[in-house]
C-alpha cells in the first residue's frame, strides 16, 4: 500500500574521501534497492546527490551514506540542503551523472592508492578470467588512485589512464551498475590497458609481458638488481637472502647501515622469517600495505646487510598484481627499497629513472601507465597494546583529509619543515596533507618539494591567502615561504607537533600539557629544543617544563658523533675525564672537543631528548655514530626491551630551571653519573633510562595540572617509550592523546601549522 507521507527531495552533499572508492556506484545501488530516484555526481567539493522518495527511504540512504559506505571511503559530512530551480531534476530512476567540472572552490579529497584487492587476486590467477595474470587488474576496491590523478573530480578523463581508450569488454564492465568495475575508473586489460616491458640500462627492450616479468624473475635469483616500477614509482630489489646482492645494493645505493625493507610473497612465508602478531598481519594485509616492523626470528635466513645489528625486519606483502606475480615468480623474498640515492625521492619516470639509476641497476621492469605523482611505501610499527604508530605517511594512507574545527577565510598552504617534509593544503574546514617527500637537505629532494606544492595548488586551486611554516629561518621550506610573496604565518616548531596531535584528535587547544620530544627544532629563544613541555590554555602556548640544558659541540657533528653529546654532557658535571675515557676518545679529539666546550665555540645549546638517547647509547657501548636518523636511540629502545618489565629506573629529578626559559627542567646529571658507573650491563640500564624519564614526565604532568596529556615529536616513535609513557600517565589519572592518524615525527609538522594558523595560536611564551 503507498506511504501516505508527503515525498522528500533533497540534495545531499557528502565531503570526505568519496571519489575514486566506489562511492558513487554504492549510492547508485543502495538509492535503487531503497526506491529512491534521482543521481549522484562528482564535482570539485565531493560527492552532490539528488534524492527524491518516501522520507523513510531517503532517511536509509542518508543513513547508508554514513555508516555503509565502501572500506575505503571516509564520509566526514552528509548535508541536506534544498534544490535550487536550476538544479537537474531527479527524473524517473536513479543514474550516476556527469562529473560537474564548473569552477568553484576544490576541496574534494584525492583518493589514496589501494592494495590489490581478494576479487582481483581471485581473478588474476584464475586460468579462466580474461585478467589471468594481467599485472594491471583492479577495481572500484582496488588499485591506483592518487599516483595517477591528475585533476579532480576524479575521472578516467583526469587520470594517466585517459591514453588508454577502453575496449569493448572493458566498456560494457564501466557502465554495468551490477560489475564490480562500474565506474572504476582506472579499468584496464590487457587488450587496452598498460603493458609491461624488461630493459637494460640504456633503455633497450629485452621482452614484453609476462616474458618481462618472469624474466626479471630469474634475473632477481641469479642475483642481479632490478629496478621495477610499481604504482608511485620504482624499487629496486635484489634477492633478500642474497648476502652478496644486498651489500652490492648497499654499495651502490650509498646506503650505509640504514635496514632495508624486505617483500614476501605472503604472510606464510614472512612467518617462516619473522614474528608476525594479529595486528601486524591486519595491517600488511590492509588495503593501505604498509611497511610493517616485525620482529626477526631468530636465526632468520636473511641476508646479514638487510638490517645489521636490527632484530626487526620492515616487511610488506605484494600490494600491486605486478608485484603479485613477481614474488610468486621468485618464491623468496625481495629487498624492496625506494629507487633513488640516499635521501633522494623517488623515481618515476622512463628516462629520470634510467639516468638516476645508471651503475645502480642492472635491469629496469618498467610499463607504459605514467605515474602523475610520486608516492612512498608507508611505514608502521606496533606499540605494546598493538596500537599503530606510523612512522611515514604515504601510499594507502595519504593523501586524506582531515577536519578543522573552523572555517579558514582562505585557502592556506603550509610547508611542514625540513627533515620528513610533508606539505598541506588547508581551505574551508579541512587539511589535505600531501604524502612524505623526504628530507630537504638536497636539490632533487627540493625540486619535488616544489611539484608536490604545485600539484596541491592545481588541484585545490593555488590562489593562496597566506603561507605558514616552521619558525627556523635557515629551513628550505620556510625559505620556500619567504619565496612565495604571501602573508606569513611562522608556527613554532614543538607547537606545530602537539597540535597535528590535537587535530587529528579534534580536541581544543585547552587544559592541554604537550609533551613534544625530538631530535632538533627551533625554539622561541633561538636555542636548539627538543625536549619541551607545552601548556595550552587561554589561547596561549606557554613553555612550562624542558629538560636541562646542555650544548653541542660541532652543532650538526654532534648529531653524527654521540660522543660529542656524551662529552657534552660530562662537561656540564664535572666528569668529562670519566667520559672520554669510557668512550675511548683519542687523548688529541678529547682535547679539542674540551675546548670547544670551555670556549663555547661552536656548541649551541639543546634541549634534545633525541640528544639525550644518542648520549645514552654511546656511553652503553651501543654505537658511536649515527650513520642514519635515528640509530643510537633505536640501538637504546632494542636494548631495553629484554628488560622492560624491571623496575628499576635512573633518576631524572624534576627541579626549578637553574636559567632563564622554563619554570622547570628535567635535570639528567644523576642519571649520566649512573651510566659511567663500570660494568653496567646495557640491556637493564637501558630499560631503567626509560623508566627514569617516563616517572620524570609524569612528574611534570603532575605539576602541570592539565587534564589531557599529549605525546609527540619523534622520540614517540620508539614503541618502548610511548607504551610506558602512555600507560603510566594513564594511571595517574591523565586523558593521553597519541598519534593514531598521523606519524609523531616532522611529517605531520604541515598539519599542525594549519590548526595553528586557523586557532592563530603559532608562538611560545617563555615563563619570565
Amino acid at each position: 500500500m503507498p506511504s501516505s507521507r508527503p515525498a522528500v527531495d533533497v540534495m545531499l552533499r557528502v565531503r570526505g574521501t568519496v571519489q575514486g572508492v566506489g562511492f558513487r556506484p554504492f549510492v547508485h545501488r543502495t538509492a535503487r534497492q531503497l526506491g529512491v530516484h534521482g543521481w549522484v555526481r562528482n564535482d570539485p567539493q565531493g560527492v552532490l546527490i539528488r534524492a527524491a522518495g518516501d522520507p523513510a527511504s531517503v532517511g536509509a540512504l542518508v543513513s547508508a551514506l554514513r555508516h555503509a559506505a565502501p572500506p575505503a571511503a571516509r564520509v566526514l559530512e552528509v548535508r541536506r540542503q534544498t534544490p535550487g530551480p536550476d538544479d537537474l531534476p531527479p527524473g524517473d530512476d536513479f543514474a550516476i551523472g556527469a562529473s560537474d567540472v564548473r569552477a568553484a572552490a576544490v576541496t574534494a579529497a584525492l583518493p589514496a592508492d589501494l592494495a590489490l584487492c581478494a576479487d582481483c587476486r581471485r581473478e588474476l590467477l584464475d586460468p579462466a578470467d580474461r585478467r589471468y595474470r594481467y599485472p594491471f587488474i583492479n577495481c572500484t576496491q582496488c588499485g591506483p588512485r592518487y599516483s595517477i590523478a591528475t585533476a579532480l573530480p576524479y575521472d578516467r578523463s583526469r587520470t594517466t589512464m585517459a591514453g588508454f581508450p577502453l575496449c569493448p569488454a572493458c566498456r560494457r564492465e564501466y557502465g554495468d551498475p551490477a560489475d564490480r568495475r562500474f565506474h572504476a575508473e582506472p579499468i584496464a586489460c590487457p587488450a587496452c590497458g598498460p603493458r609491461l616491458v624488461l630493459t637494460d640500462p640504456a633503455g633497450a627492450a629485452l621482452a614484453e609481458r609476462d616474458s618481462a616479468l618472469r624474466r626479471a624473475a630469474a634475473a632477481l635469483a641469479a642475483g642481479r638488481i632490478v629496478a621495477v616500477q610499481g604504482l608511485g614509482g620504482y624499487h629496486l630489489m635484489g634477492a633478500a637472502a642474497d648476502e652478496a646482492a644486498v651489500a652490492a645494493l648497499r654499495a651502490r645505493k650509498h646506503r650505509e647501515e640504514k635496514p632495508l625493507a624486505v617483500m614476501f610473497r605472503d604472510l606464510g612465508q614472512l612467518r617462516r622469517y619473522a614474528s608476525v602478531s594479529p595486528a601486524a598481519a591486519r595491517l600488511l594485509e590492509s588495503p593501505a600495505a604498509p611497511i610493517v616492523l616485525v620482529p626477526a626470528l631468530p636465526g632468520s635466513p636473511l641476508a646479514p646487510s638487510v638490517a645489521p645489528g636490527n632484530p626487526w625486519i620492515g616487511a610488506l606483502l605484494p600490494s600491486t598484481p605486478l608485484h603479485v606475480l613477481l614474488l610468486a615468480a621468485l618464491d623468496a623474498p625481495v629487498v624492496a627499497t625506494s629507487a633513488n640515492l640516499s635521501e633522494e625521492p623517488l623515481c618515476t619516470g622512463h628516462a629520470e629513472a634510467h639516468a638516476r639509476l645508471a651503475g645502480i641497476a642492472d635491469l629496469f621492469l618498467e610499463h607504459d601507465r605514467p605515474i602523475a605523482r610520486p608516492v612512498d611505501d608507508s611505514v608502521v610499527r606496533l606499540a605494546a597494546d598493538d596500537s599503530p604508530i606510523l612512522l611515514r605517511r604515504a601510499r594507502g594512507h595519504a593523501p586524506a583529509p582531515l577536519d578543522l574545527p573552523g572555517d579558514l577565510p582562505g585557502a592556506l598552504l603550509c610547508v611542514g619543515g625540513h627533515l620528513k617534509s610533508a606539505v598541506a593544503v588547508a581551505a574551508g574546514r579541512q587539511v589535505v596533507l600531501s604524502p612524505h617527500i623526504g628530507d630537504l637537505g638536497g636539490l632533487a629532494t627540493q625540486e619535488a618539494f616544489d611539484r608536490t606544492i604545485a600539484m596541491l595548488g592545481g588541484l585545490y586551486g593555488s590562489d593562496f591567502a597566506a603561507v605558514a611554516h616552521d619558525q627556523h629561518p635557515g629551513y628550505a621550506s620556510t625559505l620556500h615561504a619567504v619565496r612565495t610573496g604571501l602573508p606569513r604565518i611562522a608556527v613554532q616548531h614543538h607547537l606545530a607537533h602537539v597540535l597535528a596531535c590535537l587535530l587529528e584528535h579534534r580536541h581544543p587547544a585547552e587544559d592541554v600539557l604537550g609533551i613534544a620530544w625530538d631530535g632538533t627544532g627551533y625554539g622561541a629563544d633561538g636555542t636548539v629544543w627538543g625536549g619541551e613541555f607545552l601548556l595550552l590554555g587561554g589561547g596561549a602556548a606557554r613553555r612550562l617544563a624542558r629538560l636541562r640544558p646542555f650544548r653541542l659541540p660541532g652543532g650538526e657533528a654532534a648529531v653524527r658523533d654521540a660522543r660529542r653529546v656524551a662529552l657534552a654532557l660530562a662537561h656540564e658535571c664535572g666528569l668529562y675525564a670519566d667520559a672520554a675515557e669510557r668512550l675511548a676518545v683519542p687523548a688529541a679529539d678529547a682535547a679539542h672537543l674540551r675546548t670547544m666546550l670551555d670556549r663555547r665555540l661552536n656548541s649551541p645549546v639543546a634541549t634534545s631528548a633525541g640528544r639525550l638517547f644518542d648520549a645514552a647509547g654511546a656511553l652503553l657501548g651501543l654505537g658511536r655514530r649515527n650513520t642514519f636518523e635515528g640509530q643510537l636511540p633505536i640501538a637504546v629502545e632494542t636494548a631495553a626491551r629484554g628488560c622492560a618489565r624491571d623496575p628499576a629506573a635512573l633518576p631524572f629529578p624534576v627541579r626549578p630551571a637553574a636559567s632563564p626559559g622554563a619554570s622547570l627542567e628535567i635535570d639528567w646529571q644523576p642519571a649520566l653519573a649512573a651510566l659511567l658507573r663500570p660494568g653496567l650491563d646495557p640491556g637493564p640500564a637501558a630499560a631503567a633510562f626509560h623508566r627514569g624519564l617516563v616517572a620524570a614526565l609524569v612528574a611534570v604532568a603532575r605539576a602541570a595540572g592539565a587534564g589531557t596529556v599529549v605525546l609527540t615529536g619523534g622520540c614517540f616513535q620508539n614503541a618502548l617509550l610511548h607504551s610506558l609513557a602512555a600507560d603510566a600517565l594513564a594511571a595517574a589519572g591523565f586523558r593521553v592523546l597519541v598519534h593514531r592518524v598521523l606519524p609523531p615525527n616532522d611529517n605531520a609538522l604541515a598539519a599542525g601549522q594549519a590548526l595553528g594558523a586557523l586557532l592563530g595560536l603559532t608562538s611560545v611564551t617563555l615563563p619570565r
